[in-house]
């Protein structure tokens, strides 16, 4: 019998998008298990509160017992190994993010040499999708029901 097949999809989801659930309903079909990693990234200060987040992302997946929310403050690789995830799942909606990604997968791959990095690209309707310019919509009060899955 073989491994099971988990894959990690680690991000700030700050908040989470459109385009990261399109990424989480592509891969549901490749993968025994999704674990949705929120971080803590020590550079940036987040907009929409961490706990909020993991209940409206837990509310989206409630009728699917393969995906699982968590929250972490360590390497992304280090916990792929406590969660027992040989995959790191990687959404990629331009050849920057290809770049900035690829870099890291190396860099994690180093750390933890039974990490595969897959990317999906990124669905067409989604690709303009950025947690960032979304904040700065919803900052100054604009709709932004569009981009993201759960009402706000």
């Amino acid at each position: 019998m073989s491994a099971k097949k988990i894959a990690l999809f680690p991000g700030s989801f700050d908040p989470f998008t459109k385009g990261h659930l399109d990424i989480v309903l592509r891969a549901d079909g490749m993968f025994d298990e999704i674990i949705i990693a929120i971080g803590h990234n020590s550079q940036k200060k987040r907009y929409f509160d961490i706990e909020y987040m993991i209940e409206k992302i837990e509310g989206i997946f409630a009728d699917n017992d393969k995906i699982s929310v968590i929250t972490y403050n360590e390497l992304t690789a280090v916990l792929a190994k406590k969660v027992s995830a040989n995959y790191l799942l990687r959404g990629l909606r331009n050849t920057t993010d290809f770049e900035y990604e690829n870099s890291i997968s190396q860099v994690n791959r180093y750390l933890n040499t039974e990490l595969e990095t897959v990317f999906l690209i990124t669905s067409p309707e989604f690709a303009h999708i950025s947690s960032t310019i979304i904040r700065e919509v919803h900052k100054y009060d604009g709709d932004i029901s569009a981009f993201v899955p759960y009402a706000i």
